[in-house]
């Protein structure tokens, strides 16, 4: 009897872990397939994830990846332009979080933010991850909070927020340009 119980759960359990509690029949049916649907892609994204990077390939866009220093990386929008090297001019635009708290978002203003890649301008995970990206690439980052702000946090200033320390940190980023490789710009400079 108690070996039929468990058969019997065993087949139910997975089943179950698609259904949303407490909701209507319709409701419940629209959820349950949604998460089917959601557990395929995700399945599907660790297949393909894991043959692309046995063959060397980046990343599709649907699939998230996190680094070995924690950053986990969810890939938004994949980009066609080339990526940046080290010490080269990049404008990006971003928008950062700490939990509820928006840290700063650069997405609504005129001009984008310009850093050089690796000069240490930004948070310690952001600075790793930006020379994989490429023109195009929008990318969700959550980065732990010995790569944000650290045990310190940071204080609060005119116009941000304080971060708590080892805050966990999500960045929304994107790379929209690089002045030295788009060609647009070198044919109007005449660098060739």
């Amino acid at each position: 009897m108690k070996s039929t119980c468990l058969l019997l759960l065993s087949a139910l359990a997975p089943s179950a872990a698609f259904v949303a509690p407490s909701q209507s029949r319709t409701t419940t049916a629209l959820s349950a397939e949604k998460s089917r649907t959601e557990f395929l892609r995700d399945v599907a994204a660790v297949g393909v994830a894991s043959l692309a990077t046995a063959a060397g390939a980046s990343l599709p866009a649907f699939a998230d990846e996190t680094l070995p220093s924690g950053v986990s990386i969810k890939v938004t929008t994949e980009g066609k332009g080339p990526k940046p090297d080290r010490g080269e001019l990049a404008a990006i635009r971003f928008a950062s979080f700490s939990g509820e708290t928006k840290i700063d978002d650069v997405f609504g203003t005129p001009e984008p933010y310009y850093t050089r890649v690796g000069s240490g301008g930004l948070i310690k995970g952001v600075e790793e991850v930006l020379p994989m990206m490429r023109v195009g690439d929008r990318w969700v980052l959550t980065i732990p909070g010995n790569l944000a702000f650290g045990p310190k946090g940071r204080p609060a200033s005119a116009g941000k927020p304080r971060i708590p320390a080892n805050a966990e940190i999500v960045f929304d980023v994107e790379m929209v340009g690089l002045p030295g490789k788009e060609q647009e710009l070198i044919e109007l400079i005449g660098d060739d």
